[in-house]
């Protein structure tokens, strides 16, 4: 666990108690912080019952509170906690700002961090499996993983790699990261920056302007160059992803796609900038063995591959996996995040077939008419059966829904398992 004697005595409110939210409290506590917890379910305050004062923050009275840590789910734009943590002048945080404030009394080490629409979880897993391939000691945390308060403090030298989402940015103020990484901006999650995709990129851009003078920024240009999203950072080194060159793709175990040449560019300059020489990165690319629910090959059945790629919850992150494949049975299909097909237009001559499910299957069926033979299903298990008795030899059947999954999951990791239960069944 990581704690800090800068929480010592301080009192702290914590507004929910899922996974961060849990190892947040425990940090504190250990600390020797004064805290206040709160959870819509009781199940999750039962946890806590007689060691912190259970009360929800929003009808408390925060004044001398040092600070409001909130789960990145909380939509600062229209819960209430913001407002009324404003009119105590307490700062709305989050587990990673915590993190940041603890820094000092970690043994020496670095902070990579990285963000952008699609791609952060691989890029993430694949410096991490880098370094840690190179010997170096690392774990990974933020967005993916064990919270990150939760973690063993690293031994001296060690690096930890964040990934960020826009919402842990908006939540964060001190993370000065030795590198930061934006792979990429396009429109995402804008309920939450009142449909306003320049807030949105604004919120990505902060990694930057938190930044120490001549700390690293590798950046995808085209992000820089259409958004500028190093207007506030000071002084930075600066490195485009796309001028990295990665070598031969076809020697990766997992890594396919032009989207994954990009992840690779980005994670191979990260590493090289942490010291690790050309062979060492070259060798973690080539044994990366993937994450599940991304390009996740699961099942080859009579020559037809089936391939999980839950993760795909908009159309920006299913284009690069429609790119990877050939002759592909495409399983789309969900709650859409916004309207059409978006870069998915430029993939279809990849799809021999569709099978549209979920709220947005209607949507999706009427888009692709007369474009590819079009199957409308509504549930993933028909989805999978019919996809299966069309598939010959040589097809890929490809989950990439391009929508949440929300509609009919509890979220694309449990969308996934299933479609992995049903391939199973197949055999």
């Amino acid at each position: 666990m990581i704690t800090s004697t800068a929480w010592k005595d301080k009192r702290y409110a914590v507004l929910g108690l899922a996974r961060s939210g849990r190892a947040t409290v425990e940090a504190l506590l250990a600390s020797g912080a004064e805290v206040m917890a709160w959870d819509r379910s009781e199940e999750a305050r039962s946890e806590f019952e007689g060691r912190v004062e259970l009360a929800d923050p929003v009808e408390a009275d925060l004044t001398g509170f040092a600070g409001v840590v909130v789960s990145p789910g909380v939509p600062l734009n229209t819960h209430q906690i913001k407002p009324h943590a404003d009119s105590f002048g307490v700062l709305v945080i989050g587990d990673i700002e915590l993190f940041a404030q603890a820094r000092a009394e970690l043994p020496p080490h670095k902070v990579v961090g990285i963000t952008g629409t699609n791609g952060k979880s691989t890029t993430t897993a694949l410096v991490h499996h880098i370094l840690k391939e190179a010997g170096v000691p690392t774990t990974m945390g933020g967005n993916i993983g064990l919270p990150i308060l939760e973690q063993e403090p690293l031994p001296e030298g060690g690096v930890y790699v964040l990934e960020l989402s826009s919402y842990q940015i908006d939540l964060t103020y001190s993370l000065d990261c030795d590198v930061a990484v934006l792979l990429n901006v396009t429109p995402d999650h804008l309920d939450r920056y009142d449909g306003d995709f320049g807030k949105y990129a604004a919120s990505k851009a902060r990694l930057f302007s938190m930044q120490s003078p001549h700390r690293i920024a590798v950046v995808d240009y085209r992000a820089e160059a259409d958004e500028d999203v190093l207007e506030d950072a000071e002084d930075p080194l600066i490195q485009f992803i796309d001028d990295v060159e990665v070598g031969d793709q076809e020697t990766w175990l997992v890594l396919r796609g032009p989207h994954n040449r990009q992840n690779a560019s980005a994670a191979k300059a990260v590493c090289e900038d942490l010291g690790l020489s050309s062979d060492q990165v070259l060798q973690g690319l080539r044994t990366y063995p993937g994450l599940p629910h991304r390009m996740e090959r699961v099942a080859e059945i009579s020559g037809v591959a089936y391939v999980n790629d839950s993760k795909g919850t908009n159309t920006a992150a299913s284009a690069p996996a429609l790119a990877a494949f050939d002759n592909i049975h495409w399983i789309l299909g969900g709650l859409a995040k916004e309207p059409g097909l978006g870069e998915c237009e430029a993939e279809l001559a990849h799809v021999k077939a569709a099978y549209t499910i979920g709220q947005a299957g209607p949507d999706f069926a009427t888009l692709l008419e007369g474009r590819v033979p079009v199957t409308p299903c509504e549930t993933l298990d028909h989805a999978v059966t019919r996809a299966a008795s069309r598939a010959v030899s040589g097809d890929t059947v490809l989950l990439s829904p391009a929508c949440a999954s929300f509609d009919q999951y509890r979220d694309f990791e449990a969308r996934g398992d299933h479609f992995r239960e049903l391939v199973e069944a197949l055999k």
